[in-house]
């Protein structure tokens, strides 16, 4: 009876979205408008600057994984991202309806709703890390150029051919505005200040910026590199520490669901009665919110080491 209802319903949204001639991607992006920024008059903006309440649960999720995939250059990704969501989402429903736990449908539906999320956010922390070692590498050799021709421009060029992505394509953007648009040196490095997510290659670039007007600044330019080079050695350091919470999520996780066929083997009755009676499917219910809510602080966990100014 269960499987005859999960049908009727596949066959309920697919004649929904047949009736009103919409497809999945059109639907999920009207889902992603909800999320996506507004124009905000000046009263608002100032509301939300004064206001200390600050977004939580799964809006903030949300949000976060948009500005990743925005830093990333992704962006145009996040239609994808929610049509996997509604996908998971629907697919934690038919779940629990299979197993004939209504207990469970809220919180198989959100928790699988919020993987794809979730993964966006873990796998970004090999990217900040990608990403602060390529900025390590391109910036110092840009800027012992710099010290040795006191030409900015030309530092860049000779070593734009030796710059990775996404900092070279930076730095090309900047050859690019200066050579064809504007050679204000100035302005061209303000459009690229916030090109890269980083508090340090921000703090390099103002002061490249002040070295435009003062030569003498230049030797300021080192120390600030070398703070990436202190986040690197402190983050091989603590990388152990801080990804010992997933090691332990992943045994713990492992243990609770393995329980559940072990349960099986060993006695019969007491599968039983978690599978099919109230309690049991109460208890069901709360292990897997407990699973969810546990992925989500441990992936917040083990975020890399970044400089904050």
């Amino acid at each position: 009876m269960t499987t005859l209802l999960v049908v009727a319903l596949i066959g309920l949204i697919a004649g929904c979205f047949m009736m009103f001639s919409l497809s999945p991607v059109e639907f999920a992006d009207n889902i992603a408008k909800l999320f996506r920024s507004r124009k905000k008059t000046l009263a608002q903006k100032i509301k939300e600057a004064n206001s200390t309440k600050k977004v939580k649960g799964i809006r903030k999720t949300i949000l976060e994984t948009k500005e990743i995939l925005a830093v990333t250059g992704k962006q145009h990704l996040f239609e994808t991202l929610v049509v996997f969501s509604v996908a998971l989402f629907i697919a934690g429903t038919f779940i629990s309806l299979m197993l004939n736990n209504f207990f469970m449908i809220p919180v198989l539906a959100v928790g699988l709703a919020m993987l794809p999320f979730w993964y966006v956010m873990f796998t970004a922390n090999f990217y900040k890390k990608q990403l602060n070692t390529e900025l390590e590498t391109a910036l110092s050799i840009i800027t012992t150029s710099y010290l040795r021709s006191e030409n900015f421009i030309t530092a860049v060029e000779e070593n734009a051919d030796y710059l990775n992505p996404p900092v070279g394509e930076v730095f090309k953007q900047f050859l690019a505005q200066t050579n064809l648009i504007n050679a204000d040196i100035q302005l061209a490095l303000e459009n690229i200040k916030y090109k890269i997510s980083n508090e340090v290659y921000r703090e390099w670039i103002d002061a490249v910026i002040a070295c435009q007007g003062d030569k003498t600044l230049k030797t300021t330019l080192t120390p600030i590199i070398s703070k990436l080079s202190d986040m690197r050695v402190v983050s091989s350091e603590l990388d152990i520490m801080l990804y010992e919470p997933m090691k332990e999520f992943i045994t713990m996780a492992l243990l609770l669901v393995g329980n559940i066929p072990l349960m099986y083997f060993l006695n019969k009755s007491w599968f039983d009665t978690l599978m099919n009676t109230a309690v049991g499917k109460g208890i069901l219910a709360v292990s897997a919110a407990a699973l969810f809510v546990s992925l989500a602080a441990v992936i917040r966990l083990t975020r890399p080491i970044e400089y904050k100014r």
